[in-house]
């Protein structure tokens, strides 16, 4: 669904990402990983439009998509979350899912004063979808709440629930686990895997916790230094010698739940 073929981004002397190659095949759950500085949220960050890249190619079912704007990606069905959750704070948690899905008629000034009705009968369907997508996700008791009331764990799911409310194709996970309780954790994952299994959702998952990526992920790609060293099962990755040294020689056995 997606190759990355020779891909580079510099900032002035330093090569974030160094001449990356990798694909992600439809319907997989791809892991990446790697120790902190590999180059793997920038590389997220070329691939989804956030940045441009200094040279290199990227592909989504065949289509070269290289430096496309995020928003042209987002209708194309790759979408990304972040590190940090960005949900509206201000907004219970069913108005962030609402507003997701673009091109709505309540969006332009002539529908507002004419077009009352098909508003009206949008924002029911887009209610009902949302209610739909928070009892996917085991979450229904904070659709009034608002969005900066909610845990951490509870806003990586509405994150991810964000993604349901369009026809999303492939979605990047930006350490989805981090700051997570490992009872949400656990929560998020099998979220993940359902959408894999039932909704037919690729992804590909940045994450330091083995154990979440062991859970859920093949294969697994392992970056350092801006380049792609190893790609294979877990178990295979933990045997590298090139991965456990970019581990500092300590290996990933140790990093289970860094």
């Amino acid at each position: 669904m997606i190759t990355v073929h020779d891909l580079h981004k510099h900032f002035g002397g330093f090569h974030a990402v160094d001449g990356a190659s990798l694909s992600i095949r439809p319907g997989s759950i791809t892991g990446l990983i790697g120790p902190n500085g590999a180059g793997k949220t920038t590389l997220f960050n070329v691939i989804a439009g956030v940045l441009p890249p200094t040279s290199g190619r990227v592909t989504m079912d065949g289509e070269d998509v290289t430096g496309l704007p995020p928003h042209t990606l987002f209708h194309k069905g790759l979408l990304r979350t972040f590190q940090i959750a960005h949900e509206f704070g201000s907004m219970t948690c069913r108005e962030n899912l609402m507003m997701v899905p673009g091109n709505q008629s309540g969006e332009t000034l002539w529908n507002t004063w004419f077009g009352r009705k098909r508003i009206a009968d949008e924002e029911r369907a887009l209610r009902a979808k949302a209610d739909e997508v928070l009892e996917f996700l085991t979450i229904s008791q904070i659709a009034d709440l608002k969005a900066a009331e909610i845990s951490g764990g509870q806003k990586k799911l509405l994150e991810l629930g964000r993604t349901m409310m369009v026809d999303a194709k492939i979605v990047f996970l930006d350490e989805v686990g981090a700051g997570v309780n490992r009872t949400l954790l656990y929560t998020i994952a099998e979220a993940i895997k359902r959408l894999n299994e039932e909704r037919g959702y690729t992804f590909v998952v940045i994450e330091h916790d083995m154990d979440f990526i062991g859970r859920i992920c093949d294969p697994v790609i392992c970056m350092a230094e801006g380049k792609v060293l190893a790609e294979g099962t877990l178990d295979e990755i933990k045997a590298n010698e090139h991965v456990i040294e970019a581990y500092l020689g300590t290996g990933l056995k140790n990093k289970e739940t860094a």
